[in-house]
């Protein structure tokens, strides 16, 4: 070996060792967990909640970082023991220039596993926006050096559990708002401070608002700049009774807002695209949406009601705009919503309200219907709809089933039993060979124009036991309401004598 390549191979193991030294010594040298009960004091301070850090370590290699274990940010007075935020551990890489001079300034934060539970008293406050109060522990000695919680470049969040629920009268924890779990964030420009202010947040928009919206997933965001915007995914998400297996969207985070852009959540077999806005900032958690539904399963949907299980099949389909505030263990589930939107369900069922079999007899005598034909079934159904004071009603609904081709409007309730009230009618194609059809659509309301009879109808009573019953007009040979039920009967006879006949 030359005496060139011998130098240099010295050089570098000098500098091996010193830079091993370096990584051995230093983070003794400066053994930052000596300041744990200060940076605690100091957060404690900021936030106006009592802070806990189990370890403070600082690293060199890869990055100059700190690294914090078992990180708690507890409760507020008045709220039950726990805390807001749990870490299992804090990645903190740092400006290692600031170090010398005693200032820990961030440039990024990891979280590794956080928890976090947001509680709504009874008086409507949040455990999270409470202002800063004195702090807990032995303040910073003089040249000691700085901390503060100033606005962090970047964040990342890994495996983080978010949860938003309602504390009872008695202080104990009610049912879930909404919980996220799995969640992988990834958000810039930080400002922790604001999220400890205690700042008042604006309103998310209004029915009208949000049904101006454009389906490109237009922002529903107030102006100004945003605490922290990012991305966000998660694996399971619950909104009050409603799950979501995925999530994937764009976040921007102020002061008791959330809001979710370019969103798609997978649900119930299909999925759900849009922006969601949801405000923690007032006595209850509101929230506005506009979104696009692809293939949802409806009575995997209505599973999550069980006064609406099993009452509809099929794909939903459709544009949505709704508004409305979270509600705790409320048995109506359009209880504090409005929307508006168009609809469509195809290839399904509605087992309790079987229109098919309501007007089977009729349908055998004009000669369309066949014994085999699956009386609760349709092609399709699609509908406007306005939810208001707990009533989802529509101006026009249109469903075809079987030869059936139906045109309706009405509204029902979802509470307890719930009601319906819809009125329509039911357009049959009339066998013009068949002398009879037109005796019996006479008898059963019909209104017969060339071929075809339309038949009006009502439907009433509750989604347990819907009451279907065919509508005459008085005056024009057409049995009125007080004969309906003759009417009925003498339908059904007619229709049982022919297929006595066919046999």
């Amino acid at each position: 070996m030359s005496s060139g390549k011998k130098v240099a191979a010295a050089v570098a193991a000098t500098m091996v060792v010193v830079v091993a030294a370096l990584v051995i010594m230093v983070p003794r040298l400066l053994d930052l967990d000596r300041y744990r009960p200060q940076v605690a004091a100091e957060i404690g301070r900021k936030t106006g909640k009592p802070a806990r850090i189990g370890r403070l370590e600082l690293t060199l290699f890869p990055l100059v970082a700190i690294r914090v274990d078992e990180f708690g940010l507890g409760n507020p007075p008045g709220f039950p023991p726990g805390e807001v935020v749990a870490v299992k551990k804090i990645y903190a890489r740092v400006n290692p220039l600031a170090l010398v001079h005693h200032r820990v300034e961030i440039t990024s934060l990891e979280l590794d596993s956080p928890a976090v539970e947001l509680l709504k008293d009874t008086r409507g406050k949040w455990n999270f926006e409470s202002p800063p109060g004195p702090a807990t522990g032995s303040p910073a000695p003089r040249g000691s050096g700085s901390f503060t919680l100033g606005t962090i470049p970047k964040l990342k969040i890994v495996d983080g559990q978010f949860v938003a629920a309602n504390l009872e009268v008695s202080g104990a924890r009610g049912a879930l708002l909404v919980e996220i779990r799995g969640a992988a964030i990834d958000l810039r420009q930080v400002d922790l401070g604001a999220f400890t202010a205690g700042a008042p947040a604006s309103q998310p928009p209004g029915p009208g608002e949000a049904a101006a919206a454009s389906r490109e997933n237009a922002p529903l965001a107030p102006s100004g700049v945003p605490a922290a915007e990012g991305a966000l995914k998660a694996g399971a998400v619950q909104f009050g009774t409603l799950a979501v297996q995925r999530l994937r969207a764009q976040l921007r985070l102020y002061p008791g807002q959330v809001f979710l852009e370019k969103l798609e959540m997978k649900c119930y077999g299909g999925r759900a695209l849009g922006t969601v806005a949801v405000g923690f900032g007032g006595p209850s958690v509101s929230y506005a949406t506009n979104a696009r539904l692809e293939g949802i399963n409806m009575a995997a949907l209505l599973n999550a009601f069980p006064e609406a299980r099993g009452k509809i099949t099929g794909l939903l389909q459709g544009n949505a705009q709704i508004t409305g505030m979270v509600t705790q263990s409320s048995a109506d589930p359009l209880a504090g919503i409005t929307g508006s939107g168009l609809v469509s369900i195809g290839n399904g069922q509605l087992p309790s309200l079987e229109l098919n079999r309501n007007l089977r007899m009729l349908a055998l005598v004009v000669g369309l219907a066949t014994a085999d034909t699956d009386p609760s079934s349709f092609k399709s159904i699609s509908a406007d709809f306005k939810i208001a004071e707990g009533r989802l009603s529509s101006s026009g609904i249109a469903l075809a089933s079987n030869g059936l081709d139906v045109r309706g409007g009405g509204s029902m309730t979802l509470a307890g039993a719930g009601t319906l009230d819809y009125q329509g009618s039911a357009s049959l194609t009339i066998d013009t060979r068949n002398p009879i059809a037109g005796v019996v659509a006479g008898i059963a309301g019909a209104k017969v124009s060339g071929n075809t009879a339309a038949f009006p109808f009502t439907i009433g009573g509750t989604l347990a036991k819907p009451s279907f019953s065919l509508k005459g007009t008085p005056g024009r040979g057409i049995a009125p309401a007080s004969l309906q039920p003759q009417a009925d009967q003498l339908v059904r006879g007619l229709a049982g004598l022919l297929k006595k006949k066919q046999h």
